[in-house]
């Protein structure tokens, strides 16, 4: 009886404590809702440190982040040319051998917070030749963040330098940081460069990164912490790098942990230098090779130093952050297309709005609002500010206390002085968002605004600055019956593009793959790593991400190469602009031109495919479209097939109109399949006067007779390739395995349809005037100038070459060949050309010259695929794999000038050479692949 007696005392007294909590915590949520209403602006009483900066490089508006400006700087990054003279010649000079460095960190350090000890400081380093280097960034009560604290460590010293004190003098460092002659060592450096470019244009240049060597090395950790502890037997709390680093003074722990993190990296680096030469020494059989391991490392460390650091401009505020609240808070309820519109209306606002007060009041976003609180706004709808305030509450407290967003306080002193203007996004879903935000401005900012101006965000309320953000509102469509805005409808089908046809999972895996020596040759997916391990050709060394090494020697190293492209780590983003939600894959060779490249120029490279944001795309399509139509008319190759024609004898078709005379023959693909369409679907339903129009122009490719329904079916196939003809199929439920032969009449003769293709090659004197090459020979006589045909026979007859002999005989075989199996060819080079054109070129090299005279039945009419083709055709036999080189290089920097991408991978260059050798084990070596039967008849008769 007294162990119940306990008990129920016990429930008593928990359910006492448990109702006590509850009602606290409802007490403080009164109170605070109470001081809400009674705040103006808390920043008003609660300044933040960086308020005291004069001057700020990156400021919170939706300009673009300035550079340097540096003379003789040929892009965006001011030392390029220095940085570039590294990569070209890297300095085998990382000799830390002499180094004396003492392991005992003492507790002494030289605190730097006036100009006086900071030009100490810049005396100093003067008279070093390597120093370390470390920073500390605070990012939760700032939106873009800043730098809090620099680590600099030399031999005798540790410097830790105040950059909140000191923050308008750190320009003091530059000279130091850009000194090509003085090696600057940090760990995992990628944002530390970037952060130093943002808050003070410091840009380093020669850098050493201890991550990057590990990499080198394949070591099984890359982290600091494991390096610290490997070498030096120093273990380090690295839940300090989350800490509040404004405080000042800062406590002794964090202090500890600062000077740890720069003290030791020179003695590591020391270390890892050694381990580079020795490994390069046990696997070089050159003795001028030894210092390859650590001039890999040194190139890998100086790609880092080209990276530049921009702004995220979005096209409207909050527009990424809605997307990433669609696509992964909201993944659980099925996708977008599964949330109501106004829920979707109200994330957009209210990300809209947090975008917003975060950059006025210079906070992070998280900090004003969390996505948990958004969604649950979006949800509820609540319809006073007492609901708003309850809601926002109860959305955090239910996040894992383990989440760092669970430690701050909810709502934010922004939604609380600002709790009205939540209320009118939430429930004023009709008045115009940007009179919604731009009111909200001008409350905040304006010439009696609550909120104080700072360095960060006085530009907000200029009426240039918020054009650049605003979109026009002027046009107004209907969608669905509802009036909505020109902005509104393009960014529905922007979403739904994004949502249709982006990557829908990430691109680069970033799996590596080691020689036998252990030297790294690329990265790559996890499906090339599958495909080694299932031949028991290589073995997994490393789990996370995978990593494999080769059990044979490979043919080549990408340092053989000359490439450092694949052997960099790559990101998910888009290199245009940085975008991370979503990214399409983009090819800066256009498709109609790569897919005729000999094989060793385009198999297994993946250097000119790229990710870009549909945003980015779009300018890039739009380029690349406008240099084609130069390349155009630069060879003098049409973009389109400009007529095709049935070159069936009129005579022998039944149904022929003789009293149709001097018809015009010939017709656009696109035009005709767009008739004989239009004809099948609405012809009974359409005016006489426009269904007699598209009938002519079909009765035009068919040389002027009477046109049936079969003419029609048939008509819709013309120009397509083997997979359009699927496709199409596909659509109209039919199968082309299963399908009935009275589907589509006379469809085994029709697979290479019987057509006459005019104005589809190059007009040779065009090409001569504007390359200055020697004249090509002309057409035979009988043919206009500047036009050749292609016959295909409908019974699978050769095509007559006027050239005659053994020319003829070889064309005539290759031609049977092809046509002796009901197969479509896998040859990637085969492609559209023109007859006479193919028999003078298969009198080179035996008959058979650098582009195959056979008909492409997989290229398309359609498309630029014919035109692509006879562009590469003359590239290869004008001037051979040069030319191709060349012609990727143009187009490569048509890329660069459109987009100046600020994220290319590392190794990334116009001038890249594209070329490689196939090793033993590839499917693309010619050793590996069956003889070409056309080749060998050739060398059958020839011999």
């Amino acid at each position: 009886m007294e162990k119940k007696a306990k008990i129920k005392i016990a429930i008593t007294i928990a359910s006492l404590a448990a109702i006590s909590i509850l009602f606290t915590r409802q007490q403080r949520r009164r109170r605070k809702l109470n001081q809400c209403s009674q705040y103006s602006c808390y920043l008003q009483s609660e300044p933040k440190p960086q308020h005291n900066f004069k001057r700020v490089l990156a400021d919170n508006s939706y300009s673009p982040f300035k550079h340097a400006n540096k003379e003789k700087s040929s892009g965006s990054h001011p030392y390029e040319l220095e940085i570039t003279a590294l990569l070209e010649n890297p300095r085998p000079e990382f000799d830390f051998s002499n180094v004396d460095l003492d392991l005992q960190r003492s507790d002494s350090f030289v605190w730097v917070e006036t100009k006086s000890q900071l030009n100490e400081l810049a005396n100093a380093l003067s008279k070093e030749f390597f120093f370390a280097v470390d920073t500390e960034q605070h990012s939760l009560r700032s939106f873009l963040g800043f730098t809090a604290l620099i680590q600099i460590s030399t031999e005798k010293e540790d410097y830790l330098v105040d950059t909140i004190a000191l923050h308008d003098e750190i320009s003091i460092l530059q000279p130091f940081f850009a000194d090509p002659g003085v090696c600057k060592v940090f760990h995992g450096s990628d944002n530390d460069v970037m952060w130093l470019q943002r808050d003070f244009h410091i840009y380093v240049v020669n850098l050493f990164d201890t991550a990057k060597a590990c990499e080198v090395l394949s070591k099984p950790q890359k982290s600091l912490a494991y390096l610290l502890e490997t070498y030096c037997g120093v273990a380090t709390n690295k839940f300090l790098q989350r800490e509040d680093w404004r405080q000042r003074p800062l406590p002794a722990e964090m202090l500890q942990y600062a000077q740890t993190d720069a003290h030791y990296l020179l003695y590591i680096a020391k270390c890892l230098v050694a381990e580079l030469k020795q490994q390069g020494n046990e696997n070089s059989y050159c003795p001028d090779d030894k210092f390859n391991f650590v001039l890999e490392a040194s190139r890998r460390s100086n790609t880092v130093c080209l990276q530049v650091y921009t702004k995220e401009i979005e096209s409207y505020p909050g527009e990424a952050a809605a997307s990433s609240i669609f696509f992964r808070l909201l993944n659980g309820q099925g996708g977008v297309s599964s949330i109501s519109s106004v829920t979707q209306d109200l994330v957009r606002r209210l990300c809209a709005w947090r975008d917003l007060m975060a950059r006025v009041h210079d906070e992070s976003l998280r900090f004003v609002l969390s996505d948990q609180a958004i969604i649950a706004l979006a949800n509820k709808a609540p319809a006073n500010p007492t609901d708003v305030y309850t809601t926002i509450a109860q959305a955090d407290s239910d996040v894992d206390c383990l989440n760092l967003s669970s430690s701050l306080p909810s709502p934010s002193p922004v939604v609380c002085s600002h709790l009205d203007d939540v209320e009118r996004q939430v429930c004023n879903n009709v008045e115009n968002l940007d009179d919604i935000l731009l009111a909200n401005l001008q409350k905040c900012l304006g010439p009696n605004g609550s909120c104080p101006l700072s360095v960060f965000n006085y530009v907000l309320p200029a009426k240039s600055n918020w054009e650049l953000k605003n979109q026009s509102n002027k046009f107004v469509y209907k969608q669905n019956g509802v009036k909505v805005s020109r902005q509104v409808a393009k960014k529905a089908s922007r979403d739904l593009f994004v949502q249709k046809f982006s990557c829908k999972s990430p691109v680069y895996h970033n799996c590596r793959i080691y020689a036998n020596d252990g030297r790294l040759l690329c990265y790559c997916d996890r499906k090339k790593l599958e495909w080694y391990l299932t031949r028991d050709l290589a073995k997994l060394v490393e789990d996370n991400p995978p990593a494999i090494m080769l059990l044979f020697e490979p043919k080549g190293r990408p340092e053989d190469e000359g490439n450092e492209f694949y052997i960099q780590s790559k990101k998910n983003i888009c290199v245009s602009c940085g975008e991370g939600n979503h990214y399409l894959r983009y090819r800066i060779i256009p498709s109609c031109y790569r897919i005729h490249f000999p094989e060793q120029l385009k198999s297994h490279r993946s250097h000119d495919i790229v990710l870009l944001c549909v945003d980015c795309h779009e300018v890039a399509h739009a380029a690349a479209e406008k240099y084609k139509k130069q390349i155009s008319a630069e060879f003098g190759i049409p973009l389109f097939i400009h007529k095709v024609a049935d070159s069936r004898k009129a005579e022998a078709r039944p149904g022929f109109s003789a009293s149709i005379t001097n018809f015009e023959a010939g017709v656009s693909p696109l035009q005709l399949r767009t008739a004989a369409m239009a004809l099948l679907h609405h012809g009974p339903t359409m005016p006489s006067n426009r269904r007699e129009e598209l009938r002519r122009i079909v009765m035009r490719y068919y040389g002027g007779r009477e046109i049936s329904q079969e003419d029609l079916e048939r008509a819709l196939l013309v120009g397509m390739s083997p997979r359009e003809r699927r496709r199409h199929a596909k659509k109209r439920g039919l199968s082309l395995k299963m399908s009935k032969p009275t589907d589509f009449p006379d469809r085994q003769q029709d697979s290479y349809p019987a057509v006459m293709v005019e104005s589809a090659t190059m007009d040779a004197t065009k090409a001569d005037n504007v390359l200055g090459l020697h004249a090509i020979e002309t057409q035979k006589s009988g043919e206009k100038e500047g036009r050749s045909s292609l016959t295909e026979s409908h019974e699978s007859k050769p095509p007559t070459c006027s050239n005659g002999g053994i020319d003829q005989l070889v064309f005539s075989t290759i031609w049977k060949k092809m046509n002796s199996t009901s197969k479509v060819s896998d040859s990637k080079d085969d492609s559209v050309g023109n007859v006479d054109d193919e028999c003078e070129n298969s009198s080179v090299q035996n008959g058979f010259g650098s582009s195959s005279p056979t008909p492409n039945s997989k290229v398309s009419l359609l498309g630029h695929g014919p035109h692509g083709k006879q562009v590469v055709d003359y590239l290869l036999r004008e001037y051979g794999e040069d030319g191709i080189r060349q012609f990727c290089q143009r187009w490569r920097q048509v890329f660069v000038e459109a987009l100046h991408p600020h994220f290319l991978p590392a190794g990334w260059d116009v001038m890249h050479s594209g070329r490689r050798e196939f090793g033993e084990f590839s499917v693309y070596n010619p050793a590996k692949k069956p003889a070409d039967d056309g080749a060998a008849e050739i060398n059958k008769m020839h011999h």
